[in-house]
């Protein structure tokens, strides 16, 4: 045996690098933005290090647990989470989920988080409920400097949070199964706008009063049919009538089946506004043989129908 071996001695335990920690602080501020908001939380506990890491994230995602309650369950988490977060610290993305809510109970607790994203600077808003029934989000007008995107999922709007002159930097507007029984959508900022089974149980038309949009999508809307304003700048629309539209200008003969205005004008609802458009996709359930002899229809440059 080799002077200075001894028989049977395991080698040194190695350690492997600490690979995670030897990141900056904002490296992982923004890993921990990508977690649910109790995951990220629960990292406190790694190490001395991360033990306020998590009070100054750029992403909050407020997702609710399993269950009927699952609005309910975090409840007292959020309300310390609110208290506890660096209020210096601004929010690039706000994520709130949840697929069941009590309407009695959780609404508030909703409109208190939402309100408190746009108050922390959030740029990019989220708020998603997969419920069965809508969430009324508060009628309160939505004031922030801040915000550029906003994606609505479930929710019940109101005329006041949909008048978007306090919100002048919002570029991007994403709503699906909505509730929008309002007079008139507006932003003199908005580019991009997405209205997906969404519907209207007003008897008049919502207006929607864009003159910056640069994109539109309108699938699938129920009730009323929007009422679409100048839209000078539009490059790229897609419409799908699939569904009745309230409105038609011969129900004879669905041919000419183009929502038109109530006036007799002549006006069409939802073409005039489209005819700068450089392409316009257009799915209808009616024959749509004859939609390329529509004055507007013949302005724009690239027409898909289906």
């Amino acid at each position: 045996m080799p002077p200075g071996k001894r028989h049977g001695s395991a080698p040194p335990p190695v350690r492997g690098a600490d690979r995670i920690g030897a990141l900056p602080d904002p490296i992982l501020q923004h890993v921990l933005s990508f977690l649910p908001a109790q995951a990220a939380v629960r990292t406190c506990v790694l190490a001395r290090r991360w033990r306020h890491l998590w009070r100054s994230t750029r992403g909050l995602r407020v997702v609710g647990l399993d269950g009927a309650d699952a609005v309910q369950g975090l409840r007292k988490f959020m309300d310390h989470l609110l208290v506890l977060r660096d209020r210096a610290a601004d929010l690039d993305a706000v994520e709130i989920r949840f697929d069941r809510f009590s309407v009695a109970d959780d609404e508030a607790y909703v409109n208190l988080w939402t309100r408190f994203a746009v108050m922390s600077r959030v740029r990019e808003l989220t708020v998603h409920i997969g419920a069965s029934s809508y969430l009324d989000l508060d009628n309160l007008p939505l004031v922030s400097q801040h915000l550029r995107v906003m994606n609505l999922d479930g929710l019940s709007l109101q005329q006041k949070f949909l008048d978007l002159a306090g919100c002048p930097a919002l570029e991007v507007l994403n709503m699906q199964h909505c509730d929008i029984s309002v007079g008139r959508i507006s932003s003199r900022s908005l580019k991009h706008l997405s209205l997906r089974s969404c519907r209207s149980n007003s008897n008049c038309w919502v207006h929607v009063s864009t003159p910056g949009l640069v994109s539109l999508v309108l699938v699938r809307f129920g009730g009323t049919t929007p009422f679409l304003e100048n839209m000078a700048l539009l490059e790229t629309a897609r419409l799908d009538l699939s569904d009745d539209f309230d409105v038609c200008f011969d129900y004879d003969s669905d041919e000419n089946s183009v929502p038109f205005n109530k006036d007799d004008s002549g006006d069409s609802v939802l073409l005039g506004a489209l005819s700068g458009a450089k392409h316009l996709e257009l799915v209808s359930a009616f024959q749509n043989k004859r939609f390329e002899t529509v004055p507007y229809i013949q302005q724009v440059k690239d027409f898909i129908t289906q």
